[in-house]
């Protein structure tokens, strides 16, 4: 296993800027140092292009397009049960179900989903305005798990499933599970529960079809330590302290 790379703590009262920007909003932290890359950003009417800037809060003048940036008052974390027919996303051109739309529009900052679940997958998903965790959980640095139950046509054998942990070219790309289990078996189909760690593009679809068994439904039960459990599909909630702390400390984060 890859070593985990801790995510860097303020200094001084100081934080790294694109960091302050995640904070404030402006997206992922991944999309924050892009906007700092284009020289979009200025600190104290001075544009700045250096990704380790550092800023002090309350004290330093930052600005994106010219406009004042402050960061968010508080931070929120919430676990959502996505339905199959939903886009993970916060607008979409052609009118088409968004993950926003099952939020309540008054009560909670903008929340950026950490992740995404395809059109047609359901399950849970993290969305939050701490680009800090946000960025941790995506990096594949950290190797966190995400675990799947997915239906499948036919009866994977043991062997099948074997080969999902061996791993299987797709599109000239290897992908594995680090497990591959049967959970229930019927007349035309099962249901199997997959964990994989990658982050792949369709990457438990693309398992499946390698080994002959196309996936009917999917359903992402688990992020790391966080369990959709028994979430309605279409409900929120905030994550717990414990959750929070357990999700925080998966990224070599302390408490928020």
């Amino acid at each position: 296993m890859k070593s985990k790379r801790r995510i860097e703590a303020t200094d001084g009262g100081q934080e790294r800027l694109q960091r302050y920007l995640a904070r404030a909003e402006l997206g992922s932290r991944r999309s924050s140092e892009k906007l700092i890359l284009a020289g979009r950003v200025c600190v104290n009417n001075r544009i700045v292009t250096q990704l380790g800037t550092k800023v002090s809060p309350g004290l330093d003048k930052v600005t994106c397009d010219g406009k004042p940036v402050t960061p968010a008052a508080s931070l929120v974390y919430v676990m959502l049960h996505k339905p199959a027919g939903v886009l993970t996303t916060l607008s979409d051109p052609r009118g088409r179900p968004i993950i926003s739309d099952l939020l309540p529009s008054e009560g909670l900052p903008r929340l950026f989903p950490v992740g995404r679940l395809d059109y047609h997958t359901e399950g849970l998903i993290l969305l939050t305005n701490d680009g800090e965790l946000a960025y941790g959980l995506m990096h594949p640095s950290f190797e966190i798990e995400k675990e799947y139950l997915a239906q499948v046509r036919g009866c994977p054998k043991p062997a099948d499933l074997a080969k999902l942990e061996a791993g299987v070219i797709s599109d000239g790309e290897r992908l594995w599970a680090t497990q591959a289990k049967l959970v229930t078996r019927g007349v035309s189909s099962a249901w199997i529960a997959l964990i994989v760690q990658q982050g792949r593009y369709h990457e438990i679809r693309r398992l499946c079809d390698a080994i002959g068994y196309p996936v009917i439904r999917l359903q992402r039960v688990r992020i790391g330590p966080l369990v959709l459990g028994k979430l309605a599909k279409g409900c929120w909630r905030r994550l717990n302290l414990g959750e929070l702390a357990s999700i925080r400390r998966v990224v070599g984060l302390g408490t928020a």
